[in-house]
């Protein structure tokens, strides 16, 4: 390690793994001495033409001095980072803090350095320079050094493509046949996009090696039929894997070059050509052995089956971290360990590297499980035809991720939002590792396509084999912020299907509005009162009679959908419509004929045990293209504007046999499979779930609209931003974290523009009088004590005191009732305009970020819960709906005959206060209450700040990925 001149230990905080651009991972970490020879060794592997670039001048090998400079390093005036792949270097780059003329400097006062790299030829393309380019400014930055310089040669173009592609503000110059840039280090708004796309393309495409091999092995696999392995092994085979396919067993006889038809092999590195994938399927002990055979074979990423990890206790979990990093050192990414395994239904790919029997027919329906027994549950109802839902609905991709230590919903996120073979996303989540993260990739793919996600462990700790932070934020507020980024949070797996049918192939309602129609009256009503249960504007249910013909459904289901007046359209059916599988078929038909001459507006059909409807309406729930239809969706589908419908196939057993597997895929087309160019509908058991869904798609659908057009953060031109700092920073340097007393509590939202009203202290009645005096009269008395403040329901406090003989009553009521003064702590107030009593938040969690809460004060928020919630910075559209989005907020509209309240005031205190937290996130927490808001204006009568030292705000810093 470094010499003990040295003026700083080695930062291992410096040290990440990162996924570069291929999909390959690199681990980017400090140089130090030890590292002579591998720099040697790597200086010699790369080529004359990028060492005449690194050096102006041919320069073939280091001198010893060289390497002693490259290798030593004070790590503040002197930085070296290299990344590395195994033990070997594949790209440098250093920094030198330069002060004026371009000299060597030191000190904090010398805030300018000059960079430079050298990536291996081998390795350029990959995004080593720009991985390191972030890194390096992030260590410079944590060093006090704001501006890198850097001079290139002209002809260098892609290491000043790294430069100018990463979004800093530059300047360049020329001069002697140089090119000098100059650029600033603080992270800019189109540097963080430039960061933010890096990392989509870099996490998909790491994720799509895995899912799109073109080669896999299978290691594991047992000598006699059964065991895990094996049975992977086969389902590949089974499911028509169009790449190679290997299996690999260390205990085969000698000779023996086949299992089960597939090419056999002892190690993977017996065999001849590249493996893109392992399926790990031996013990825990044997794993390490395996990685190690992979990496030296080259293979780029794992499936491990094998269990025995975190989710066996804490030596597992140890044994876990030494997997991954184990196989990130050689540049691997891991699904599992734990794992079902993986699904890529592409006739491309068609790869089952899973526990489950038979491959999914292909659709457009995306999942992803951490768990292996609820992805086995959605796998067998997204599969087949039961489960109460009619149909089966096709898979473009199946992930389940098991313990989740590498590859999580994150990167399958990333990797889903650029696929053009998967219009819909389900997620099954037990746990949310980096939720600031995963609710920024989930706003950016709910804009695109549907994400509907189901959490498990909600009300306790998450699985034992997840490693996640702790969120300090109730599982109601969680699910609030996801919803605002988009998401579509259901509470079942169930509810999970029923909207995966809806949104895969119907279009977007555009608004609540419902029409129902159907042969039942009762069936009709209960539709109804399901779609006002669910906040929808169902029209009056539209009785056919049991008597009505498929021509009468057909009429009867064209005029709503030609009515203006409504956004969708539910038909509801009985048994007696049809007795006879014809007559049920053409019933099926004509829905369907009706739904397709106008499809613009979703069609959703609940039955009730009608096995020949459901069966005729399997089609109808597929998402599986056929032959010849387009291979990409149609975005405009998404919107209501819906593109030929593909043809389908009839999938899946009958409704009533709910054990019976789908068909393997390639069955050839029924003779009662509806005709080409008809579309799919969506049938349900239950009207209470088909409304529960479209209610679910409404949502979504207003959402997508309302994301077209966001919001703005305004600017306040009274903010006075300095001087909060100026006063943040004295107030921090009496501790590490404090509650602000109620003169600094004032003056810190003062600078924001938020006035507190005075509260003086009365420990005495003649100082209440007092206090009265400066004050004014009316006031009111109240008692601050813990188990007194905001709760007038006790009693602790006195309103509209007129004078001093009514205070001096009030006075002597309260310390008759609760005790002697030092314990009620009383404080005079002057009264504020009547109004309704809010509460307004803010509070920085350490893994979901800054979150900006809202209710109305007393029972409705404590005892109730009704608190509205939205992330850090909020934007005017953003507080327009927190103020609507509570349960109770009618109380601020006028309810019952009541004067309409200052809604506007409201909105703007609360983007000061998140101007405030957001501006400086030194503020941990701040608390306003109550906040009466009146007729015109607002009155804030109690406030609470505290303080700390921020944070530490990954999403801002380089792309990593979870340290182990």
């Amino acid at each position: 390690m470094q010499t003990s001149s040295d003026r700083h230990e080695y930062p291992a905080h410096w040290e990440a793994d990162v996924v570069l651009r291929d999909g390959g991972t690199a681990r980017i970490r400090p140089i130090t001495a030890d590292d002579a020879e591998r720099l040697v060794s790597f200086y010699e592997q790369v080529s004359d033409e990028s060492k005449y670039y690194r050096f102006f001048a041919p320069y073939p090998r280091l001198s010893a001095k060289d390497v002693h400079r490259f290798t030593h390093h004070d790590f503040v005036d002197r930085v070296g980072l290299a990344a590395t792949v195994g033990d070997d270097f594949i790209g440098t780059v250093r920094y030198d803090r330069i002060g004026a003329g371009g000299r060597p400097a030191t000190g904090a006062e010398a805030d300018e350095a000059e960079v430079a790299f050298l990536v291996q030829d081998a390795h350029q393309g990959r995004g080593v320079a720009s991985a390191l380019l972030e890194h390096i400014a992030a260590v410079a930055r944590e060093r006090g050094i704001r501006r890198f310089a850097a001079e290139v040669l002209p002809a260098n173009t892609k290491m000043i493509k790294v430069f100018t592609d990463a979004g800093y503000t530059q300047k360049r110059s020329f001069e002697d046949g140089v090119v000098r840039l100059e650029f600033g280090l603080e992270p800019t708004d189109r540097s963080l996009a430039v960061q933010y796309a890096r990392e989509q393309r870099a996490e998909a495409r790491s994720v799509q090696r895995l899912l799109a091999p073109g080669a896999v092995a299978v290691i594991g696999t047992g000598r006699t039929p059964g065991g895990v392995g094996r049975s992977i092994l086969g389902n590949i085979r089974d499911g028509g894997f169009t790449g190679r396919l290997y299996a690999v067993n260390g205990a085969l006889p000698e000779g023996q070059k086949e299992l089960d038809g597939v090419p056999a092999f002892r190690s993977v590195r017996d065999i001849d050509g590249p493996v893109d994938v392992a399926v790990v399927a031996v013990p825990a002990e044997r794993v390490p052995e395996v990685v190690a055979e992979c990496g030296a074979h080259d293979v780029q990423g794992l499936v491990v089956v094998s269990a025995g990890y975190a989710e066996s206790g804490p030596e597992g979990r140890e044994r876990q971290r030494a997997l991954v990093r184990q196989a990130r050192s050689y540049g691997m990414r891991i699904i599992g360990p734990n794992s079902f395994g993986v699904i890529n239904t592409s006739p491309e790919v068609r790869l089952n590297a899973s526990l489950a029997p038979d491959m999914p027919r292909a659709g457009r329906i995306g999942l992803f499980a951490q768990s292996g027994a609820i992805g086995v549950a959605l796998l067998s109802r997204l599969h087949r035809r039961g489960g109460g839902v009619t149909g089966v609905t096709g898979l473009s991709t199946f992930v389940s991720s098991g313990n989740r230590a590498d590859v999580s919903g994150n990167d399958v996120l990333q990797y889903w939002y650029e696929d053009a073979d998967t219009d819909v996303a389900l997620m099954y989540l037990e746990s949310i590792g980096n939720p600031r993260k995963f609710t920024r990739l989930a706003r950016r793919t709910a804009a695109a396509k549907p994400l509907v996600v189901v959490q498990g462990a909600r009300h306790g700790a998450g699985p034992r084999g997840h490693a996640v932070r702790a969120t300090q934020l109730p599982h109601a507020t969680v699910s609030a912020l996801l919803r605002q980024a988009g998401v579509i949070r259901v509470d079942t797996i169930t509810d999970l299907v029923d909207a995966g049918l809806l949104l895969a192939r119907q279009p977007l309602p555009a608004g609540p509005r419902v029409a129902i129609l159907g042969n039942s009256e009762s069936l009709g009503l209960l539709t109804y009162d399901a779609c006002l249960a669910e906040g929808l504007r169902p029209h009056p249910p539209q009785d056919l009679t049991t008597a009505a013909s498929a021509a009468d459904f057909h009429a009867a289901l064209s005029r709503a959908l030609a009515d203006d007046s409504s956004d969708a359209v539910v038909v509801t059916a009985i048994p007696s419509v049809g007795e006879g599988s014809v007559g049920d078929a053409a019933l099926a038909e004509a829905l369907r004929s009706a739904a397709a001459e106008r499809p613009t507006k979703p069609v959703l059909v609940v039955h009730v045990e009608l096995g020949g409807l459901a069966e005729a309406l399997s089609a109808a729930t597929s998402t599986a293209p056929q032959p010849g239809a387009a291979s990409g969706p149609d975005p405009a589908s998404r919107t209501g504007e819906r593109a030929e419908p593909r043809p389908v196939a009839d999938e899946g057993a009958p409704a009533d046999d709910k054990d019976a597997p789908a068909p393997p895929p390639g069955d050839a087309r029924p003779d009662d499979a509806p005709p080409e160019g008809t579309h799919p509908l969506p049938a349900y058991p239950a009207a209470e779930r088909a409304v529960r869904a479209l209610a679910q798609a409404v949502a979504y659908g207003q959402w997508r609209r309302d994301a077209a057009e966001p919001g703005k953060v305004p600017e306040y031109e009274d903010i006075d931003e300095r001087g909060a700092a100026t006063l943040i920073d004295g107030l921090l340097a009496r501790g590490q974290g404090l509650t602000l007393t109620t003169d600094a509590t004032c003056e810190l939202l003062a600078a924001y523009g938020v006035h507190v009203h005075r509260a003086l202290p009365a420990p005495t009645p003649d100082a209440a009088v007092e206090a009265a005096r400066a004050l004014g009269h009316p006031v009111a008395l109240k008692a601050t004590a813990p188990h007194l403040r905001h709760r007038a329901d006790l009693g602790g406090v006195r309103l509209d005191l007129a004078d001093e003989e009514q205070l001096r009553r009030a006075y002597a009521e309260l310390t008759e009732l609760f005790g002697n003064p030092e314990e009620l702590r009383p404080v005079v107030q002057r009264m504020a305009p009547r109004g309704v009593d809010t509460v307004v938040r803010a509070v920085i969690d350490p893994a979901a970020g800054a979150v900006l809460s809202f209710g109305l004060a007393g029972a409705a928020s404590q005892l109730l819960g009704d608190m509205a919630h939205r992330l850090i910075p909020v934007t005017d559209r953003d507080a327009t709906s927190l103020v609507r989005s509570i349960r109770t907020a009618p109380l601020l509209f006028g309810w019952r005959g009541s004067a309409p309240v200052d809604t506007p005031a409201l909105e703007e205190l609360m983007l000061r206060v998140s101007r405030l937290v957001h501006d400086h996130p030194e503020v941990v927490a701040v608390t306003l209450e109550p906040v009466v808001v009146a007729s015109h204006g607002i009155s804030v009568l109690g406030a609470s700040v505290r303080l700390a030292p921020p944070p530490a705000r990954d999403d801002l810093g380089p792309r990593t990925l979870p340290a182990y």
